[in-house]
């Protein structure tokens, strides 16, 4: 099996996703009158690749759970829309290195800390949503991190570890496959920081030269 991390393997939403989450902080702050000053750039970039929950009590710890799922649920609103609208950057070959691992026979799948609507739009706008075995996401209660995403494919399918990689760029996607004994191949490519990343079995420089590993 083949588990993608999305943003910074597949997808950058680099490009958008900092305007996303100033229009719906502004919208809730102009609603609310709860916020009274905008997290910068550099604070709301650094919480990027967390789990949801986590991004959004580190941005406003004073605010209420409800107050953060409301300003999350705009932000995926924003996201999905802007995404199916051309917004962000797909990495060059993503359709013909899925459609190559299909062919040679692999299952595709996903392990993403982004939110069902997210991981499906990114992949239904790239073409390839028909390619990935069913997805399993965070759920916030049994599958609260990236490492539960892939025990619980690993539990739920009957794989071994020694039969799955995970393609990712963050550490953790490092720490996902790390904790569960799989292999992790790193794309240098995507966002990650000088240093974030210990070790990895394999480097990616681009997308499509991950078919040179199957």
């Amino acid at each position: 099996m083949v588990a993608f991390d999305v943003d910074g393997t597949i997808f950058s939403s680099e490009s958008i996703i900092f305007k996303t989450y100033v229009q719906a902080i502004e919208e809730f702050a102009t609603k609310t009158g709860n916020i009274t000053k905008l997290p910068s750039h550099d604070e709301i970039m650094l919480q990027i690749g967390k789990p949801v929950r986590e991004i959004f009590l580190n941005l406003f710890p004073n605010l209420s759970e409800i107050e953060r799922e409301g300003i999350s649920a705009r932000v995926l609103e924003l996201l999905c829309d802007s995404i199916r609208n051309g917004g962000g950057d797909f990495y060059a070959g993503v359709g013909s290195t899925i459609h190559y691992l299909k062919e040679k026979g692999y299952a595709i799948t996903c392990a993403s800390n982004g939110r069902r609507a997210y991981v499906e739009t990114v992949l239904e706008t790239a073409g390839v949503l028909a390619y990935f075995e069913p997805i399993i996401v965070i759920n916030q209660e049994s599958i609260c991190t990236k490492g539960d995403i892939i025990a619980e494919y690993i539990k739920k399918y009957h794989y071994s570890a020694d039969s799955i990689v995970l393609i990712g760029d963050r550490y953790s996607d490092w720490e996902a496959a790390r904790n569960n004994g799989i292999r992790f191949a790193f794309c240098s490519y995507g966002h990650a920081t000088a240093g974030e990343i210990p070790d990895y079995d394999w480097e990616i420089q681009e997308l499509q030269s991950l078919k040179e590993f199957f």
